[in-house]
């Protein structure tokens, strides 16, 4: 009897003892009601932008930028569709870049190349002098339907496309100025010639080494310092800004 006695109250607190106890799956989990509740706690979504209509093949591409905070940090994300024969849209590109989220992104949409297919760009940055608007460049790709990011386009503000000379053309405010032509090779864009004025006038040629030659040096300006120009041999004011 006594033994029998033993071996219930064994069990008995065997039983208390497991039933005190939390089950596995209940420690360091987070339910998916509370887990969707931290992202959207950390990350907040500031700005959306979505373009189909514009962006490379009109109505075959998609073009979706986001811009989001959480506690610490900003950043860009953004997404390139195709569709697909079943008229689907199928994600083929996704990009994620630090942001600064106190300007907006300012998302453009413009012919870099003279291909007839739409590029675009959005504000990456804040310039030391606000006529300065720095932005990333992405360039349709026809051939391959995609998107080219241009990997140095950051450093080059106030990006546009020169008609007069079928290039890109940048304009940088310092001191004075300094309008730089570039050219699209691959991922990146290369200088071939750069106006810089202030007090003085000064033009630059840059081959594809990066070897630079001035074609001008030190030449009295009688430009206002901060001209724009559409070419530099000779030089023309650009007259639409």
């Amino acid at each position: 009897m006594g033994q029998h006695l033993f071996i219930i109250s064994l069990l008995l607190f065997s039983c208390q003892t497991k039933l005190g106890q939390p089950s596995k799956p209940d420690i360091g989990t987070t339910s998916r009601k509370e887990t969707k509740h931290i992202i959207k706690k950390e990350a907040e979504l500031l700005e959306h932008f979505l373009d189909s209509t514009n962006i490379g093949r009109p109505k075959k591409n998609k073009f979706e930028l986001s811009l989001f905070r959480n506690s610490d940090s900003s950043y860009v994300i953004i997404h390139f569709y195709v569709k697909s024969n079943q008229n689907k849209w199928l994600l083929k590109q996704k990009f994620n870049f630090p942001a600064n989220d106190i300007s907006g992104c300012f998302t453009e949409l413009s012919d870099f190349n003279n291909d007839g297919f739409k590029d675009i760009t959005y504000k990456s940055a804040l310039a030391a002098r606000g006529a300065n608007d720095v932005r990333r460049l992405f360039i349709y790709d026809n051939s391959k339907d995609q998107l080219i990011y241009i990997k140095n386009s950051e450093n080059y503000p106030n990006l546009g496309y020169n008609k007069k000379l079928n290039c890109i053309d940048a304009f940088l405010v310092h001191g004075g100025s300094t309008t730089v032509f570039l050219k699209i090779e691959k991922d990146s864009l290369r200088e071939f010639a750069s106006v810089n004025l202030d007090d003085k006038i000064n033009i630059q040629l840059i081959d594809k080494n990066g070897n630079r030659r001035y074609l001008i040096r030190n030449k009295k300006n009688t430009f206002d310092p901060y001209t724009r120009f559409t070419n530099f041999s000779p030089l023309e004011e650009n007259t639409v800004q």
